[in-house]
């Protein structure tokens, strides 16, 4: 038996990642499993992880959500943990009932490397109590990055675990270049080897209208057919209305963010191409805001916090593929089998 543990930091994209692996190597004749260790408090939907729910559909795992995600952390996890013996002890039990007829276990790693590292369930502890080989995914967003990324490969080294090498993952496309140029040699040379480079794809990293609406709960007023909208991009609109049509008119498939009492530029927003309207304050729209955003089957979401608040709460939202949702699942396997070497991953766990 294998076991591949994924990491890397929110956003990175380790599920779609993990998912992608798993479809490709079981398409290789694989018995694959899933198995995540450490879930993240923030991300639980009625009790149930998201990831792991999403994983146990897909890969038909026969297990309840609580066996394949054991345990979570929070922002104040500590408060409810007595000591880490019972808790390794769970992890161990579960991962062992999950693991016994898999060739290959993709462990899923928490939202940080170093989550749960006070009651010894980080990255390190668990990659080595499982015997799993380590990839890193890079969520690239500047050079400190990559800087990130050896410090990591060194660590690991350091620490006398096995390390598959790196993926960078949703890659900019102005990013690509530099990436496969400098990046890529750069971790060659301090001994970090690239397994891939996946440019980013809407598809399966934008964020939907629907998943928005989610985080911030407040009112429907139109749209609701069109929440499956990808946003791309969110604008706050508190600037003047020159400057707001010359940046609104260069951004696509963007939701944009104001007060409810700004009518002329909720309906300059509307002139271009806008995925949402999410309107702050409390405050209810001009009657023809509403209309038009009818007209043109934009989602319209008021809520009664104000635009800081707002933004502070979409920061968090990120991408999640659903069960039902074949087409980024199909990406996520196109993903590792045009730009991962996932048959030299193959090669490195079975050696």
């Amino acid at each position: 038996m294998k076991n591949l543990y994924l990491t890397g930091v929110a956003g990175s994209g380790k599920t779609a990642i993990a998912l992608g692996l798993a479809l490709k190597l079981k398409k290789e004749g694989y018995k694959v499993t899933y198995f995540k260790p450490v879930g993240n408090r923030a991300k639980f939907n009625s009790g149930e992880d998201n990831d792991a729910f999403l994983m146990r559909e897909v890969l038909r795992i026969n297990s309840e959500i609580t066996q394949i995600v054991p345990f979570a952390v929070g922002t104040s996890y500590l408060s409810g943990a007595k000591n880490q013996e019972p808790v390794l002890e769970k992890i161990k039990g579960a991962y062992q009932d999950l693991a016994k007829d898999a060739d290959l276990v993709i462990i899923d790693g928490a939202a940080f490397p170093h989550a749960g590292a006070a009651y010894g369930l980080d990255v390190i502890n668990l990659a080595g109590l499982l015997n799993a080989a380590v990839l890193n995914i890079i969520k690239l967003e500047s050079d400190l990055c990559v800087d990130q990324a050896i410090f990591l490969n060194n660590y690991f080294v350091l620490k006398g675990l096995k390390v598959a090498g790196h993926i960078f993952n949703n890659v900019p496309r102005q990013l690509l270049f530099k990436t496969e140029g400098i990046f890529k040699p750069l971790l060659e040379q301090k001994g970090c080897e690239t397994l891939g480079i996946i440019p980013i794809c809407s598809e399966i990293a934008s964020p939907t209208v629907s998943e928005y609406y989610e985080a911030l709960g407040g009112e429907l007023l139109t749209g609701e057919d069109n929440l499956d909208l990808l946003v791309e991009e969110v604008i706050v609109g508190a600037m003047t209305m020159d400057s707001a049509l010359k940046y609104m008119r260069r951004s696509a498939n963007k939701a944009v963010v104001m007060g409810g009492d700004r009518a002329d530029m909720a309906l300059a927003a509307l002139e271009t191409s806008t995925s949402a309207l999410i309107l702050t304050g409390g405050l209810y729209p001009d009657v023809k805001v509403i209309s038009f955003a009818a007209e043109k089957g934009v989602p319209v979401i008021l809520v009664h916090c104000d635009t800081y608040t707002a933004i502070e709460i979409i920061s968090e939202v990120s991408r999640r593929i659903r069960p039902g949702d074949s087409k980024g699942i199909a990406i996520t396997v196109e993903n590792v089998e045009k730009y991962c070497n996932w048959q030299r991953l193959v090669n490195l766990l079975e050696g």
